[in-house]
């Protein structure tokens, strides 16, 4: 999940404990069960999903795509919903296979009421989304509706598919994701090349993925380790409460990090001129893609993490390999800078240019803070969670102090290295204790 601007998945799969009742497949098939082969996907969805923000930021300018890029940082946070219910369905799915069909119809009633509940407020709020981001109609707030409900589908399907280890599937949702948004949203975006008719483009292409993930779970696709076709029975109102509360527990952890990750370019529709703020966006195309670069070393580490039994700090050992990508991909930045320029829009945002480094500095912070997060979410130490929150606060409280697009990036990696460090000397602290998921209560 990663955010709605790529979309990476909310977390990876824990390890299977069983081989698959289904019978072999080709090669293709055991490319995409090996985390190389899956890695691929995820790398074809990014690179998708970026080139349609860079086609975005040339097609709208910067003032179109200041507004664009508020929108989509306000998806990120609603989109976290949709990850909560991923990583909830994945954890159920995967540690309790012999109550697997049930706990996927659970898993499924809470995505569809979620879903539905999160479309109305995305609904009721857009007067507010459309006059806090000084937006010229509410038209393009209530596109935000449109965009969340297949994202929150997906979000469940794609939850269920990765607990079942199913990763051919899984690496079609991502793909459909990617790939839907490059094309269909990029025709949409240049046929009308507004922020509304951007965000339009992302609703229309988030329907693929939830299309995909639905087909793959249809009756007579999904079968269960036994052979048999899984046949669900509905579950009990205790049970559904059990799940959402789980996915609750689950999105307020990655809802901090994608509010504090998105702070920074909603503060700078509200506190820089238009100009300005476009030109954060556009810098934030390389925050983002930096994050996302060290992504399969999440991919790679969660499953050790979520392990009693397992070797302990394995989050270490990943800290210290994104961080070292982060300080290459910051180098090449400074060393470059015109080539990273072409990257976030091209010569209308030159005047971003001096400061390129600095964001893909922060781009290389926020990957260790996403990193630090998932290990809390895997050992379930929620306490931790208000450490994010309060660099949230920070954000907003030292924003207004910002009169520029430097002083304001400046403000958002000062603010995320204190909560990364925060939270590392808070993880080191902590005595090791089981992350097993809670099983399905009768």
């Amino acid at each position: 999940m990663t955010d709605p601007e790529s979309s990476p998945p909310s977390s990876p799969a824990p390890a299977p404990d069983a081989a698959d009742g289904a019978a072999p497949r080709p090669s293709l098939r055991g490319l995409l069960r090996t985390a190389g082969g899956f890695a691929v996907a995820m790398a074809v969805m990014n690179v998708a999903t970026y080139a349609f923000t860079i086609v975005a930021a040339r097609l709208l300018g910067p003032a179109e795509y200041g507004a664009f890029g508020s929108l989509m940082g306000l998806l990120l946070v609603v989109n976290v919903l949709s990850l909560g219910l991923q990583a909830t369905g994945a954890r159920r799915v995967a540690a309790h296979p012999g109550e697997r069909d049930l706990i996927e119809a659970e898993v499924l009633a809470a995505t569809y009421r979620s879903a539905t509940w999160l479309t109305l407020a995305c609904l009721v709020a857009a007067p507010l989304v459309g006059w806090a981001l000084d937006l010229d109609d509410w038209w393009t707030a209530l596109t935000l509706a449109a965009a969340a409900f297949p994202l929150t589908l997906m979000g469940g399907y794609a939850g269920i598919l990765q607990g079942e280890q199913r990763w051919l599937p899984l690496a079609g949702v991502y793909l459909a994701m990617g790939l839907g948004r490059v094309v269909v949203g990029g025709v949409v975006v240049l046929v009308l090349p507004t922020a509304f008719g951007a965000l339009l483009g992302v609703a229309v292409a988030a329907v693929l993925p939830a299309l995909v993930g639905a087909l793959a779970l249809r009756p007579g696709i999904r079968v269960p380790r036994t052979g048999r076709v899984a046949r669900t029975a509905p579950p009990g109102r205790a049970r559904g409460a059990q799940v959402l509360r789980e996915v609750a527990g689950n999105s307020h952890a990655l809802l901090a990090f994608f509010a504090l990750s998105g702070a920074d370019v909603v503060a700078a529709r509200i506190v820089l001129a238009p100009e300005d703020a476009g030109l954060y966006a556009a810098g934030l195309i390389l925050t983002k893609a930096v994050l996302f670069l060290p992504q399969f070393v999440v991919v790679v580490a969660f499953p050790s993490m979520s392990r009693a039994d397992q070797q302990q700090r394995v989050y270490l050992r990943g800290l210290v390999v994104v961080a070292a990508l982060g300080a290459l991909a910051t180098a090449v930045t400074a060393l470059l800078e015109d080539l990273a320029l072409l990257f976030v829009g091209g010569e209308d945002y030159a005047g971003v240019g001096p400061t390129l480094w600095l964001f893909a500095a922060l781009g290389t912070v926020f990957a260790m803070v996403q990193l630090m997060v998932y290990e809390v979410v895997a050992r379930q130490h929620a306490a931790s969670v208000h450490v994010v929150w309060a660099g949230l606060v920070l954000v907003a409280a030292l924003a207004g102090l910002a009169g520029s697009v430097a002083a304001l990036v400046s403000v958002a990696l000062a603010v995320n290295a204190a909560v990364l460090l925060a939270l590392l000397a808070t993880a080191l602290r902590r005595e090791p204790t089981s992350a097993a998921p809670p099983g399905p209560t009768p």
